[in-house]
């Protein structure tokens, strides 16, 4: 998943439209993936949240395989279920952290960190969506969490998405820092 040299680097005239350079092609995309990603994300997990909500409410655990089963619990703190109540705190970082990654989406070069930046911000508006939408006031909502392993926290494909995403972003960092080393 590692972008060649020539995408690193913009010939000068990247910003006309006649250009027909690869590395053009490829940044122009970037923004494009990473919304696709992160719109993906957030509807997987919204439609997810849906199903455990109208499946699961009211219910025991379900057991799935192993030690998996569907356990619904709501969240109003943040990960691993501490400090509940600072949800409107917490939507605010949310908030920040999608802008960040859309405004320096537009600079990215490598379709890696844009998977990455894709999953963060899925994730990210997932459970922001939760927060926003799922309360008697604005960011007072509870995320919706139902993936139980039972030796694990409960979580959700938002929380999913953005461990992966972070994951990658340090696969991202690694194989820059080995690139510029060599």
């Amino acid at each position: 998943m590692t972008d060649d040299a020539s995408a690193d680097v913009l010939p000068a005239s990247a910003g006309s439209p006649s250009d027909t350079h690869p590395a053009h092609r490829t940044r122009r995309g970037i923004p494009a993936l990473t919304a696709v990603i992160a719109v993906a994300v957030l509807i997987l997990d919204q439609l997810t949240k849906r199903w455990a909500l109208n499946a699961l409410t009211n219910h025991p655990p379900r057991h799935v395989v192993w030690t998996l089963q569907w356990n619904l619990t709501r969240n109003s703190g943040m990960a691993f279920s501490k400090a509940q109540g600072v949800g409107p705190f917490i939507g605010i970082v949310a908030m920040l952290v999608v802008l960040w990654l859309a405004w320096n989406t537009r600079s990215m070069t490598s379709k890696l960190a844009s998977v990455a930046a894709g999953l963060v911000a899925g994730g990210a508006l997932g459970n922001l969506f939760d927060r926003i939408f799922r309360g008697g006031r604005l960011l007072h909502g509870a995320v919706i969490d139902f993936i139980d392993l039972q030796w694990f926290p409960i979580f959700n494909i938002a929380d999913m998405a953005i461990d992966i995403g972070g994951v990658l972003f340090v696969i991202y960092i690694m194989l820059g820092h080995r690139r510029a080393t060599r």
